[in-house]
């Protein structure tokens, strides 16, 4: 991985008595996208943030974003940004946001103690996956360790991959690795929690092996991962498997942590939109990881951006504020 240095824009200088017409919040593929769309559109627009990328910041090599190949994700993040700076879209960075009130208009609290106020908001904080928490999963991470099976398959073709997890989202990753390869084992601390058809389909894979009521330990390596320490808790046995990758499937927190109480969330604490990415107060849109889309992928997240920028263009129209 390249150790591309990228310039931070210097936070903007910001009229907090102003009133805009869209303002995106977050720094990844879903806010620069939606702001830079609103932006071309004439609307009065502001990005805001913390960490210039998002998510992207926790990815190594991208090789599903069309036209741009296989690429260093520090070198995405610098492309996006230079888009963003030759468009002039307004960015104020390194704040936190700390509420967001609907009364006639959209009020966004920020951590050094002012407030914005917009006529339409996208919310675009995205997600996390989560973590095993156990020793060799950071320091491994881009080095054997994904959490991406759709993004880092690929990097895998005809090497043997675990697969921490028992859900529904665990073994369709089996299935999809399963045809790339050479051998996918699955590790689960209990028994399968994946819908019974999912299961009996992965079981008559030839090159999955399954290891149930078994706690991974420990990921081991040199300068990648070469295996996991795992402990079978049926046997009270500690053990090694070799393995030169593993894909941790064990869900994803999403940042929605702003909006509960404000618009309706789903159980897992994703925000819920339609089509238009609006979620359920008119006017309010998230895009990317946040939400309930179940593919988190970093085009889809771009596309989202832009679609709620769109919508939020006419829904402004519309009501004749423009």
């Amino acid at each position: 991985m390249f150790n591309f240095q990228i310039e931070k824009p210097k936070t903007a200088l910001i009229d907090y008595q102003t009133t805009y017409d869209f303002i995106a919040l977050g720094l990844g593929p879903a806010g620069m996208n939606g702001a830079l769309y609103a932006k071309r559109k004439g609307l009065k627009t502001l990005l805001v943030g913390y960490d210039l990328g998002g998510q992207l910041n926790n990815t190594s090599d991208v090789d599903n974003y069309l036209g741009l190949g296989n690429i260093d994700a520090s070198i995405m993040i610098q492309k996006f940004t230079e888009h963003i700076k030759a468009l002039e879209v307004p960015m104020l960075t390194e704040v936190r946001v700390t509420s967001i009130v609907k009364n006639d208009l959209f009020e966004i609290g920020l951590d050094n103690g002012e407030t914005l106020r917009t006529k339409t908001l996208l919310y675009a904080f995205g997600g996390n996956p989560r973590k095993l928490g156990i020793p060799g999963e950071s320091t491994f991470a881009s080095k054997g360790v994904s959490y991406c099976v759709t993004c880092d398959a690929p990097f895998f073709k005809k090497k043997h991959v675990l697969i921490a997890g028992g859900g529904n989202s665990a073994l369709d990753a089996a299935i999809d690795l399963s045809r790339i390869a050479s051998k996918v084992t699955i590790v689960h601390r209990s028994q399968f929690k994946a819908d019974k058809t999912t299961v009996d389909q992965v079981s008559k894979l030839p090159n999955v092996e399954i290891h149930l009521e078994t706690q991974l330990l420990e990921i081991v390596g040199d300068v990648t991962m070469t295996g996991a320490r795992v402990f079978n808790k049926i046997t009270q046995t500690e053990s090694l498997i070799e393995a030169d990758g593993i894909f941790i499937e064990i869900g994803h927190i999403p940042n929605s942590s702003l909006l509960q109480g404000l618009v309706e969330l789903n159980d897992a604490k994703e925000v819920k939109v339609d089509r238009f990415q609006q979620t359920s107060i008119p006017g309010l849109y998230a895009a990317g990881d946040v939400t309930d889309n179940p593919n988190k992928q970093i085009i889809i997240a771009t596309s989202e951006g832009a679609v709620a920028a769109l919508i939020a263009t006419s829904f402004i129209n519309q009501k004749g504020d423009k």
